[in-house]
């Protein structure tokens, strides 16, 4: 006989895992969950505050993705999801992790090569411009996710506070050369959009407070500039 779960209403629990399986950790995520668990609900927060700002959005992009962990989290309130990373290693390992219930499409594409080649009307980068070196390389890849929005199309940009950096890991830190202030971000998205408000985060709470205090910086932009 199979195993009953002392309270009935758990019995749903036992069918699903029968009918689909356990879920699996990403790469990225499942490292994270063994390393440093709490950076996860930071992590998710981060993909929920742009679920909401993109909710009833029909077509979505997200640049850099990696192992797609919190890409469905996204998918559960937009029409249509492509995640981009470019890193062909971090896109097997989202296809490998992915479930049909929530379809996203993988692709990899570097966006300081060029934009994507259909538009999107929204587009969301979390802990990626950080990782894209200032000046030139940073102007292309903000162009290239203009690039990659309609007319009417909107923007998330989310990264590390610069003042975040004296507290963070070693590994945290890696590859991190382009932490911006709050000002220095909305200076630097507003080159690329016609509006950009900024927000801040401390673990997983949003907030419009004092920003040298935020660890991270969520920049809601609208009105790509061609």
């Amino acid at each position: 006989m199979s195993p009953k779960t002392r309270e009935p209403q758990y019995e749903v629990l036992l069918e699903l895992d029968r009918k689909s399986g356990r879920q699996s950790f990403g790469l990225m995520s499942s490292a994270t969950w063994h390393q440093d668990p709490k950076r996860l609900t930071f992590l998710l927060s981060r993909y929920k505050f742009v679920s909401r700002m993109f909710e009833g959005q029909q077509r979505v992009l997200e640049v850099g993705c990696a192992d797609g962990f919190g890409s469905r989290i996204v998918r559960q309130t937009v029409g249509s999801l492509t995640a981009l990373d470019f890193d062909p290693i971090f896109i097997a390992d989202a296809k490998k992790t992915s479930d049909p219930q929530w379809p996203v499409a993988y692709v990899q594409h570097d966006m300081l090569e060029g934009p994507m080649p259909q538009l999107y009307t929204g587009a969301y980068a979390l802990d990626v411009l950080e990782h894209i070196a200032p000046g030139e390389d940073e102007a292309r890849f903000l162009s290239n996710i203009c690039g990659s929005l309609e007319d009417s199309g909107v923007a998330v940009i989310g990264m590390p506070s610069i003042e975040s950096q004296g507290y963070a890991s070693p590994a945290s830190k890696e590859g991190h050369i382009n932490c911006q202030s709050g000002s220095q971000l909305h200076s630097t998205l507003l080159e690329h959009f016609t509006n950009c408000f900024m927000f801040s985060m401390n673990d997983e709470v949003v907030h419009t407070g004092f920003q040298p205090m935020a660890h991270y910086l969520l920049a809601l932009c609208v009105g790509p500039r061609r």
